[in-house]
């Protein structure tokens, strides 16, 4: 508690800053549809300063009484300026219009926007265009954000086809992932070919790498923050797609004549009613799909109040027939009251639900049998910004999470039970927050972030712990009883981020961040799974808790048209997890006894040049680095994580030829991921026995692919009511034979020979969609 006095005591002279001031305050938005543009640039000519508008549009500026030169712009959109009589306090809203629409000033925001790769104090930090991520070669033509970000440096993807992600040596559980504040644990569909985000459905995407801001907590490596779009404010639209693998529609609209509006977004495959043509009744008895909803609404109650309501609905079903099935599926509510206190505090209360939960089972009448496990989240939360003066901008704010988490329960259904019940009990524990930050500009060239997270956590009862010995055998067990709290961990957790702007075109960035994370995934596979278990800190389980160090240098060329940078980390983790071999999972009681604890540490170089403005857009990113682990139980000294991928390289290139045609592509190699792979065998009472390398000494095959992609704009999407364009794509363009899996297989001729079987599972890929707005 001392370092959070200590933090608000550094921050009293600044609430006494200076004279009489006024303050300009209010919103940026898009001119054509109403909604609010985040981190659209509010630049003050005469002082050479500025603001940025937060997550939910709004800015606050405080200057000296006098006239000024104020700017607006957005990347992607034109600018607009104000000449400005600051003698009162001042809300100004701003609709600025699409560089299509107003192509004169194109050029003047395109600046803008990228001078932040220099200004911004922010490092590790990418904003994703949507535009830009509809442009990138997609796999059977869906639009994935979860693939787009996997072309950032320090971003790796798990696995062929996957949409887990690795960031900077941490694990697939230590990312973060928000979809309108809420937290989403499984962004998978169809076993990780697609993610759960509907691209028409979203507005903005913004990952944090590193430097992670305060009012982000419990998770190690990496925050993914996407925000869903608002709705139309002007009138009715609509977008949509007929793809090879599935078909979406977006409808929005106005509420009360622009005082509000509201969005729904569905998508679904259709694999299953082409299966149910066939005459094979084991193929037309398949299931095999995903569907998704996004729901979004909003009213402005007043001037100064607005709310938010939003929700995302999504399932994938497959089996056969009544033989088996499995169903996995993310279930959030977000309910958000902004409120203006004045000119200078906004808040933002929400209370969020989120919910993931899986079954497998079998619906036979005599063996029948059914598998459940969940995970759900409540939420509520408040935060605050404070636009202090031009200088110094507060964000302080709170969080409390109640956690449920059911591992497992199976049961047989059927009137023949094939075993008995297994019931893990579920457990539940809360988990709080509470931060403050500040964002100072202390001279012309020196801007500094700091901050201070405390992070609490308890478990709650009803519920038993086990006792282990030293060799990790159940003992006995602690009963609690219900609402009893039985074991408590808290954590402090400092941020702090600095630049230094060597001149207009080129900075010196730093950062430290420590943070803390309470849940924890076990999975033994090397990609992400729907059977992934969740699980709580305990007793038995502390805390995991990680320290990042990063420096970098970023740079501007060609009057701010392209973006480069190069960053340093390293990552110390301790309490760091991992499972004894063959550890078994599932259905567990006794799942504390298979987990191993020590540490680890992840380090790296990470190079980036991105062009985002003109005909040719691009970036290309290089990645060197390393992740260990050292874990005692499971290795005598460091070893390789099974995310630990040496190279990584990127390349994405996109062409607008003409009003009519665009062209991309893009190309991607890793180095081989760490596994454990059989190294030799031998025979023991005529049974072949395996012998394995050691945990993660043996590596994949170096992973490489070419995807293409060109676009045929049917008509001009401005001036049409109904507008329409192709997209022709191709994936994995000159057939890369990557392994999806390798494993040992006896020879059936030589029972002296065993070799490895790589199984390829994607081929050349090719796609046609059509896009539609109107």
């Amino acid at each position: 508690m001392k370092q959070l006095i200590i933090l608000a005591l550094m921050l009293v002279p600044i609430l006494f800053w200076g004279q009489s001031k006024f303050t300009l305050s209010g919103s940026v938005m898009d001119g054509k549809n109403g909604e609010e543009l985040i981190g659209a640039s509010v630049y003050v000519k005469d002082t050479q300063k500025g603001s940025m508008t937060n997550v939910y549009g709004f800015y606050s500026l405080t200057l000296p009484a006098g006239t000024y030169q104020v700017q607006y712009g957005f990347m992607g959109y034109g600018s607009k300026a104000f000449q400005i009589v600051l003698d009162k306090n001042i809300k100004k809203e701003v609709e600025l219009l699409p560089n299509s629409v107003s192509i004169g000033v194109a050029e003047v925001q395109a600046e803008n926007e990228a001078v932040q790769n220099v200004e911004s104090v922010e490092m590790s930090k990418v904003k994703m265009n949507m535009d830009a991520i509809k442009k990138i070669p997609a796999f059977m033509g869906e639009v994935d954000i979860i693939k787009a970000i996997q072309l950032l440096p320090g971003v790796q993807t798990v696995g062929e086809g996957n949409s887990g992600f690795y960031v900077r040596g941490g694990a697939v559980d230590q990312n973060l992932i928000l979809l309108d504040e809420a937290p989403v644990y499984n962004a998978s569909h169809m076993l990780g070919f697609f993610s759960v985000f509907n691209s028409d459905a979203i507005k903005d995407v913004q990952l944090y790498k590193g430097g992670i801001p305060a009012r982000y907590g419990g998770r190690l490596s990496s925050v993914l923050d996407i925000r869903m779009k608002e709705g139309n404010k002007k009138k009715f639209a609509g977008t949509g797609g007929l793809g090879t693998v599935s078909s979406r529609l977006t409808l929005e609209a106005p509420i009360n004549k622009g005082k509000g509006s509201f969005l729904v977004s569905a998508r679904r495959t259709y694999a299953d009613l082409f299966l149910k043509l066939s005459k094979d009744s084991a193929v037309n008895q398949t299931k095999l799909y995903f569907y998704d909803v996004n729901l979004k609404a909003n009213y402005r109650l007043g001037e100064n109040d607005r709310i938010f309501l939003s929700g995302y609905f999504g399932r994938d079903v497959s089996g056969f027939g009544d033989a088996f099935g499995i169903e996995w599926g993310n279930m959030t509510g977000t309910a958000r009251w902004n409120h203006i206190y004045n000119d200078k505090l906004f808040s933002n209360v929400t209370l969020v639900y989120s919910d993931f939960d899986y079954f497998l089972g079998t619906e036979d009448s005599q063996f029948g049998f059914r598998w459940d496990s969940y995970i759900k989240d409540l939420t509520l939360k408040a935060d605050y910004n404070y636009f202090l003066n031009p200088n110094n901008t507060l964000r302080f704010g709170c969080i409390a999470t109640k956690h449920e988490l059911d591992p497992g329960y199976a049961r047989s259904t059927g009137d023949n039970a094939l075993f008995d019940e297994l019931r893990i009990p579920i457990s539940n524990a809360m988990e709080y927050g509470l931060y403050l930050s500040n964002e100072q500009s202390i001279s012309d060239r020196f801007t500094a972030i700091y901050g201070l997270r405390y992070s609490a956590f308890h478990n709650i009862g009803e519920g038993s712990v086990w006792n282990y010995d030293a060799e990790f055998n159940p003992i006995d067990s602690a009963v609690y009883g219900k609402n009893e709290v039985y074991k408590r961990y808290n954590s402090w957790e400092p941020r702090v981020g600095m630049n230094f702007r060597i001149n207009a075109v080129s900075s010196v960035k730093a950062s430290y961040n420590r943070t803390t994370q309470y849940l924890h995934l076990a999975s033994n596979s090397t990609a992400s799974s729907p059977l992934d278990i969740w699980f709580a800190s305990s007793p038995n389980i502390k805390p995991q808790n990680a320290d990042q160090w990063a420096i970098g240098y970023f740079r501007n060329f060609n009057d701010h048209t392209i973006e480069a940078s190069a960053e340093l980390y390293y990552k110390d983790m301790n309490n760091a997890i991992d499972f004894k071999d063959h550890a078994a999972l599932l259905l567990n009681k006794h799942l504390d006894g298979e987990l191993r604890f020590g540490d680890a540490r992840a380090y790296g170089l990470e190079l980036m040049v991105r062009k985002q403005q003109g005909s040719v857009t691009g970036l290309v990113s290089y990645t060197l680095s390393k992740s260990e682990k050292n874990i005692p139980g499971v290795h005598i000294d460091w070893y390789p994580t099974k995310y630990d991928q040496t190279h990584d390289i990127s390349a994405l290139l996109a062409w607008d030829l003409n009003e009519k045609w665009t062209f991309a592509t893009n190309w991607v190699f890793t180095t081989g991921a760490a596994v454990t792979m059989p190294t030799g065998r031998f025979e023991y009472l005529g049974v072949v026995v395996p012998v394995y390398s050691d945990r993660n000494g043996a590596r994949m095959p170096n992973y490489h692919r070419l995807d293409l992609s060109a676009t045929w704009k049917l008509n001009d999407p401005v001036s049409a009511k109904w507008s329409g364009e192709l997209v022709f794509s191709i994936y994995n363009a000159y057939y890369r034979k990557n392994p999806y899996s390798i494993n040992p297989v006896q020879d059936e001729t030589d029972p002296d020979l065993t070799y490895l079987e790589m199984t390829y599972l994607l081929p050349i890929v090719p796609a046609i969609t059509y896009n539609f707005t109107f």
